[in-house]
């Protein structure tokens, strides 16, 4: 029988943990006299009375360690909770959502999506406006450190790459797990306060920039306006397109880089792969936009820059409305939602070093074809892939594409045209946040999805989040028997 009180124990800290947080856009609200400082009060009081009761009562546990059962379990619980809690000063203040619509705003919100049900943000109270990027920010930092420490040793779709390249060298510099996350997490806040003197350098004001530099580095996407960032200057546009690409970037690299290695950055191939197939996107987009009678001037550069930026990083900020660029251009965003960041970072979707590796795999069979008694290896960095990584590789590509299959073909069941359908579970699952459709595209919201449609899509934000098989491996028979 699984034991949870080891996983309740820690979920109560971090439900605890995010009780405080609260008490940041509580005083905001206090501060600029919007009155909505009731609504976080008392989402505060229940959450820390939440969190510090499931915390004393699996305390009792006695043995308290987490094995391999238990942290599957504990990932998939956390990104379930949180949300639940995180949606609670949306139910109780402005703008008051009912209970899906608060969940799917807080779970888009910890998954770094951005998909949003809410309208009329340019009137919204500041507090609700930085407890989305708090959320936002809080949630790219856990996919970072899920990503790094946990899902390598749980061997997730090849992650345990991981644990021979990024966290074995992370561990010559800093042995320790704690060092390791403070490390992490210096470069994360560090990156946001520079990205937020750069917002500020542009002419954002000091709210919006401390907002849209934790929704950026969290490649996140959660603004302070209906219009995303079409109402903002050139130069914040240029701002945002540096640190949607920098948080798209392996966070272990920025750590050698700090400690000395000039060198981290470029000698990892999947971000050169990455920087490659966002530069060729855009030459790509450049193109489409000529043959559709566009003229080549600094907007159209900077609109095409600063738009695939943001759907290859999973960011869903938008300074136009792409879906009026033509239908190659839209085919074009759609395939770019199917790629992602790099392992490590911030950013959704399949990822690049996946690619990467089923790529390795294809040429090693090919070979094999004209000569048959050869010994080929996929290789991955200068290394040999084992074959049980290649498995864990192929199997995720089946899931994630198995799943986007299935959510899509329920979404058109619950009512959304098929457009909507493919594109919103694309979007939902490689945690990117608008469609590719009129009616969920870069203008325009989720708000008048349906509910059913709603679950599933936050449903399916949560599984694209946590690598696919973090959640599909709960639905085992053999996981309970243990």
């Amino acid at each position: 029988m699984l034991a949870f009180r080891p996983v309740g124990y820690i979920v109560g800290w971090l439900v605890l943990a995010l009780g405080f947080v609260m008490f940041l856009p509580l005083a905001v609200d206090v501060a600029l006299g919007d009155g909505n400082a009731p609504g976080f009060a008392e989402a505060a009081v229940l959450t820390i009375a939440f969190g510090a009761g499931l915390t004393l009562a699996c305390a009792q546990a006695g043995d308290l360690r987490l094995g391999l059962r238990q942290a599957f379990a504990l990932t998939t619980v956390t990104w379930m909770v949180y949300p639940a809690v995180g949606a609670l000063p949306f139910m109780l203040g402005l703008p008051g959502l009912g209970p899906t619509d608060a969940y799917f705003e807080a779970m888009s919100a910890m998954t770094t999506t951005g998909a949003t049900v809410i309208t009329g943000l340019d009137d919204l109270p500041h507090g609700i406006l930085l407890w989305r990027g708090l959320l936002q920010w809080i949630g790219g930092m856990g996919i970072v450190l899920m990503a790094l420490l946990l899902l390598p040793v749980l061997n997730v779709g090849g992650m345990q790459l991981l644990r021979a390249s990024d966290f074995n060298t992370l561990g010559k510099i800093m042995p320790r797990t704690k060092q390791i996350a403070l490390s992490i997490g210096s470069v994360y806040l560090g990156l946001t306060v520079a990205c937020a003197m750069g917002y500020e350098a542009s002419g954002m004001n000091g709210f919006n920039a401390a907002v849209h530099a934790m929704t950026t580095l969290s490649t996140g996407g959660m603004g302070t306006s209906d219009s995303s960032f079409a109402g903002f200057s050139p130069a914040a546009q240029y701002v945002s397109t540096v640190f949607m690409l920098l948080g798209s970037l392996s966070f272990a690299r920025y750590v050698q880089l700090a400690r000395g290695d000039a060198g981290a950055l470029w000698h990892d191939t999947q971000i050169r792969a990455f920087l490659a197939v966002y530069v060729a996107f855009v030459l790509g987009m450049l193109v489409a936009r000529l043959a559709g009678s566009a003229r080549l001037d600094e907007t159209v550069v900077r609109e095409v820059a600063f738009n695939v930026a943001s759907m290859l990083s999973s960011t869903g900020y938008a300074s136009a409305d792409f879906i009026l660029w033509g239908n190659p251009s839209v085919m074009i965003f759609f395939i770019i939602m199917l790629i992602g960041g790099c392992s490590g970072s911030t950013a959704g979707g399949v990822k690049v070093f996946r690619y990467e590796l089923l790529f390795s795999a294809v040429r090693a069979e090919l070979r094999r074809l004209y000569r048959p008694n050869i010994v080929i290896l996929a290789r991955y960095q200068g290394r040999t892939v084992s074959p049980q990584v290649m498995d864990s590789v192929i199997a995720f590509f089946m899931l994630y594409f198995l799943s986007l299959g299935i959510i899509a073909v329920v979404l058109v069941l619950l009512g959304l045209d098929p457009m909507s359908a493919i594109t919103g579970a694309a979007s939902c699952l490689g945690n990117v946040g608008p469609g590719l459709s009129p009616e969920i595209g870069p203008v325009a919201s989720y708000v008048d999805v349906p509910g059913a449609a709603k679950w599933v899509m936050s449903a399916a934000m949560m599984i694209g989040r946590l690598e696919i098989m973090v959640v599909f491996v709960l639905f085992s028979t053999a996981y309970w028997r243990g």
